[in-house]
């Protein structure tokens, strides 16, 4: 089996090293690790020369969604394509139980992981304590659990090539920038081609890097139009829609009284009801970021 990893970044040079060298440490290795950087200096050159297997940079517009399907498209020879976020560590693990997890289960389209801590829930975490975190896992070699998933959570998701190529099926370049719920919307359209699984021994810490992300206006206002424009595309249902919709302006409304550093939730807040503005008029479009 063939398996690349493949990571889209942007603005995160000395993190993306870092996650390099944690990918060298695999006890099976990638045989390709495709690189898409929003800028051409997002990327060391000189870390790559030293990397203990084939790398190839490409190139695309900026966004999230462009930047995964030129990886998709250079990576087309492959078995199985693992995306990681330039800030996700996965355990020593992780690849050689991606292969045995496919290996074993032909139907499986889509997996992702178990993230034992996640610095997005807070101020993110440093590459120590996303180190020590992994080494502390308390149980990393559980017990095989496989589970069905509606999706597979972006710092880490994994897709057999195959059913992607075949049907071109790609990530949804109208939704621009940081393109939020774009792996949603790509693993239900994979859905009807093969199973969706979380499995428990593919293990990972991601550390929620602040720097390189979108502003709280732009994500606040993705916040409302992509899911809607999710179900408008028949994706998600209405139902999961509203319940992601109704949490994330609840949590920015209660989040502005006293927003902690790390969140702008006011930005974020504000960005909701300009996109619930824009629904009222009928010129909701989550290209609208791209103004702002």
């Amino acid at each position: 089996m063939k398996i690349a990893v493949g990571v889209a970044t942007c603005g995160r040079k000395t993190i993306l090293a870092a996650m390099i060298d944690r990918l060298a440490r695999q006890e099976r290795r990638p045989d390709h690790l495709f690189l898409c950087p929003a800028k051409a200096d997002d990327i060391d050159m000189a870390r790559l020369r030293s990397a203990p297997f084939p790398v190839t940079v490409v190139s695309s517009l900026q966004g999230s969604c462009p930047q995964r399907n030129a990886i998709i498209d250079a990576a087309a020879g492959m078995d199985v394509l693992v995306f990681f976020d330039d800030d996700f560590f996965p355990a020593a693990n992780y690849l050689a139980e991606t292969e045995a997890l496919f290996e074993t289960d032909e139907e499986i389209v889509v997996a992702t992981g178990e993230v034992i801590r996640d610095g997005i829930l807070g101020p993110g975490l440093t590459v120590d304590e996303a180190d020590e975190a992994l080494a502390a896992d308390a149980d990393p070699d559980p017990i095989p659990v496989i589970e069905a998933a509606h999706n597979a959570y972006g710092c880490n998701m994994i897709f057999r090539l195959r059913p992607i190529v075949a049907n071109r099926i790609y990530f949804d370049e109208d939704l621009p920038l940081y393109a939020w719920q774009e792996d949603v919307d790509l693993c239900r359209r994979l859905r009807p081609y093969g199973k969706l699984v979380k499995f428990n021994r593919l293990r990972g810490v991601h550390l929620g890097v602040k720097a390189g992300r979108t502003s709280g206006l732009r994500l606040g206002y993705s916040q409302v139009a992509n899911p809607l424009y999710l179900v408008k595309k028949r994706s998600v249902s209405l139902k999961w829609a509203l319940k992601l919709m109704g949490g994330n302006i609840a949590s920015n409304l209660v989040g502005s009284v006293k927003p902690p550093p790390y969140i702008d939730r006011r930005g974020r807040l504000q960005g909701n009801l300009l996109a619930v503005s824009h629904l009222l008029s009928g010129s909701l479009d989550p290209k609208h970021i791209n103004r702002m």
